[in-house]
């Protein structure tokens, strides 16, 4: 893309910068669908104007934001000559990350196009990659360090980029097995209430970590990784005086162990071995009075050498927009009448603080 100088005009700090368009990316691709990628541009910077003409792109406005709107374009191309189509999440994604490095809200050493456009994992025609800035430090995280803890609210793709990353490392041989676990507590419902045996009781409270399996393996090959140990889907308790080697080990839903619990887990690493732990402080299922091993273990291990906290917001929430703005709804709550998901922290009629 070719851009000409920006000329200012002092009376009204106005500028304007022309974008060339080269001729193998059609203008589809880069003004979208009915121009759907242009209407998300003009609502971020409503203030400048934004004329489209053949392959040529001009922007007249705010001398600040005329060049955040030719980085936005800039970026577009980076992602488009990869390949990788561009749409309405990511133009907004990329104008977002732009916005907090301009504003020094970020330190802006990923661009958004390199966030974009890192692979982990391509399966069954698709690829998953991070799609936030944090949700690509978190994936570095854990090529770097031997154990992260990735801890953000619900949507935030937690879970999913570590399950992506495990059967990365499984299929390039770093790792033999890759091990996943949750405790079994339930959200306000128990197990013995369902019906079956114990395997059957749990299967159900599992299902999500092997729905994230199905959308990363041929789902034929899955029941015979399982048998062979290869893929181990199981309970926390199962874990307990296992020396767990040559493995990838995720802990799901860590926000419902107790203090015990963690630190069991935490000592079941052994040699050549890789441990994700996920979890949403703000969504503790735990009796009252118990003390959540998550909330514990940050205060234990910050700092500390080879393990990384990695902490996602509700911009990271990668589901439909409005979880996003439910989190953020929650959390105003919390903070203007002291509760925590929106109940009183001391219980009712009991001793203690829900989850703490």
């Amino acid at each position: 893309m070719t851009q000409t100088p920006t000329a200012h005009t002092p009376a009204q700090e106005q500028a304007r910068v022309q974008f060339t368009v080269p001729a193998q990316h059609p203008m589809v691709t880069v003004l979208g669908s009915g121009d759907a990628l242009l209407r998300v541009i003009e609502k971020a910077f409503p203030g400048a104007d934004i004329h489209v003409r053949g392959n040529e792109i001009s922007a007249v406005g705010d001398a600040n934001e005329v060049a955040l709107i030719s980085r936005v374009f800039d970026e577009m191309m980076l992602v488009l000559r990869t390949g990788q189509p561009m749409t309405e999440d990511a133009v907004e994604r990329s104008i977002a990350m732009l916005k907090a490095s301009d504003n020094g809200e970020s330190d802006g050493q990923e661009t958004p196009a390199q966030v974009l456009t890192q692979n982990i994992l391509s399966s069954r025609g698709r690829t998953i990659r991070p799609k936030t800035l944090n949700q690509k430090r978190y994936v570095d995280a854990i090529d770097k360090h031997t154990i992260v803890f990735g801890i953000g609210p619900a949507g935030t793709g937690k879970t999913y980029l570590a399950m992506a990353k495990a059967v990365q490392a499984l299929q390039s041989k770093q790792v033999n097995r890759i091990i996943l676990t949750r405790p079994a507590v339930e959200a306000g419902e128990r197990l013995g209430f369902l019906p079956g045996t114990l395997y059957e009781k749990i299967d159900p409270y599992l299902r999500p970590l092997y729905d994230a399996l199905h959308d990363m393996l041929d789902p034929d090959s899955i029941p015979r990784l399982m048998a062979a140990g290869t893929i181990e889907v199981a309970p926390l308790a199962y874990m307990r005086g296992r020396t767990l080697n040559d493995a990838f080990i995720i802990l799901d839903e860590a926000q419902n162990t107790s203090p015990e619990q963690m630190k069991m887990f935490l000592t079941r690493l052994g040699f050549d071995s890789k441990i994700v732990i996920t979890g949403d402080v703000t969504q503790v299922d735990l009796p009252n009075g118990t003390k959540s091993g998550l909330r514990q273990v940050q205060d234990i291990l910050e700092g500390l050498d080879d393990v990384h906290f990695s902490r996602l917001s509700s911009h990271d929430v990668v589901r439909h927009k409005l979880v996003g703005r439910i989190v953020d709804a929650y959390e105003q709550y919390d903070s203007t009448h002291g509760t925590e998901n929106g109940t009183h922290k001391g219980g009712r009629g009991k001793s203690g603080h829900k989850g703490k």
